[in-house]
């Protein structure tokens, strides 16, 4: 399952709350030149099964320091990254400046 973690204006989970437009994030990510918009995702599981995801709003972060791409899913007037750590926290920290919103995880607290 995991725990996510999301770039919104207002509580990640109130409906009413001003949401980041498609473009907005679009061109959040077309400036960003660690950004690439990829609209898919696949992972092996343990047992060797992929399993995929596609959303055409869905970009990866592509110079984390262990090496890897992270996900970066907009969905819903927000930015959700699953699991992330203190690299990738910064990181959203920095997309949510130029979003005019803030990093909120799933329990209500905020990563200011």
């Amino acid at each position: 399952m995991g725990y996510d973690v999301h770039i919104t204006r207002g509580d990640w989970w109130d409906q009413e709350s001003t949401r980041i437009s498609d473009q907005e994030w679009l061109d959040v990510v077309h400036r960003d030149p660690d950004l690439t918009l990829t609209g898919e995702v696949t992972a092996t599981t343990p047992s060797g099964e992929t399993l995929g995801y596609a959303n055409p709003l869905l970009a990866a972060w592509n110079t984390h320091p262990d090496g890897g791409p992270v996900p970066f899913d907009f969905r819903k007037g927000r930015v959700v990254v699953k699991n992330p750590d203190d690299a990738v926290l910064e990181k959203m920290r920095s997309l949510a400046t130029a979003l005019t919103a803030r990093v909120q995880g799933d329990e209500g607290e905020f990563y200011d």
